[in-house]
C-alpha cells in the first residue's frame, strides 16, 4: 500500500497560488499581495514568501522594489521556450528507458502498469472534453515516463520545470488544445512496448508538437 503524499506548508501555499493563477483569479499583470495571501490562509508571511520565490524561479511571477509581486505578462514566445528543454529531457528519458526495457523484460510490465491507466484516463477525458483532466493525465504520463528511466537527477530537473502549470497556462491563455490527447500518448507507449529504437525521437517530436506558436 502506498502512503499518502504529505505536502509541506510551503508546497500547499505554492499550490494555492498556482491554482489562483491558472484559474484566472490572479490575471497577468495583477499584483499578489503577500500579507493578504497569508491572512487568507491563516499562516505567517514567511512560507508565503518562500512559495513566491519558487514561483519567481519558474518565471510565473516577477517582483520589483516599487511594484511588489505580480503575475508575469506571459506571451506565446515565453511559453514556447520551455518545450525544447523539456523535449530534450524526455528524449533522454525515453532512450534510457528503452535500454532498461531491453535489459530487463520485467520492467515492461511495470511500465505498462503505470502508463496504460493514464492513457485510459486520457481517452475518457478526450470523450468528455475535460480540459483539467487532459492536462493532469498528460503530465502524469510524462512524469511516469521520466521516473521510469531510473535517473533521479533527470526526474528532479524535469519536475523543476513546472510542466503541469505551463501546460495549463498554454491551454487557458493561448488556447493550445489538441483534438486528442490519448492518441499520441498511446503511440509513445506502443513504441516503448516494441522497444522501438526511435522511441526517444518520437517522444521528442511529440513534446515539440505540443508547444504553442508565437
Amino acid at each position: 500500500m502506498s502512503l499518502p503524499v504529505v505536502l509541506s506548508l510551503r508546497e500547499q501555499i505554492r499550490g494555492h497560488i498556482v491554482e489562483g493563477i491558472v484559474s484566472g483569479r490572479w490575471k497577468p499583470g495583477e499584483r499578489i499581495v503577500e500579507r493578504r495571501v497569508a491572512a487568507e490562509l491563516d499562516v505567517s508571511q514567511t512560507p508565503v514568501r518562500e512559495a513566491l520565490r519558487e514561483l519567481e524561479t519558474l518565471r510565473l511571477i516577477e517582483s520589483s522594489p516599487n511594484k511588489g509581486v505580480r503575475v508575469r505578462m506571459l506571451t506565446a514566445a515565453d511559453l514556447e521556450e520551455i518545450y525544447p528543454v523539456r523535449a530534450g529531457l524526455e528524449q533522454l528519458a525515453a532512450e534510457t528507458l528503452a535500454r532498461r526495457l531491453a535489459a530487463d523484460p520485467a520492467a515492461g510490465a511495470a511500465l505498462e502498469a503505470v502508463l496504460e491507466p493514464e492513457v485510459a484516463a486520457l481517452r475518457a477525458a478526450d470523450r468528455a472534453g475535460d480540459v483539467r483532466a487532459q492536462v493532469h493525465h498528460t503530465v502524469a504520463f510524462h512524469r511516469e515516463l521520466v521516473r521510469s528511466a531510473g535517473n533521479g537527477v533527470l526526474l528532479h530537473t524535469w519536475e523543476s520545470l513546472g510542466i503541469e502549470v505551463w501546460a495549463a497556462l498554454s491551454i487557458r491563455w493561448l488556447g493550445t488544445r489538441q483534438p486528442s490527447y490519448a492518441e499520441e500518448h498511446e503511440a509513445v507507449l506502443e513504441a516503448l512496448r516494441r522497444q522501438d529504437p526511435r522511441a526517444g525521437e518520437l517522444v521528442r517530436e511529440h513534446v515539440l508538437g505540443c508547444a504553442p506558436r508565437a
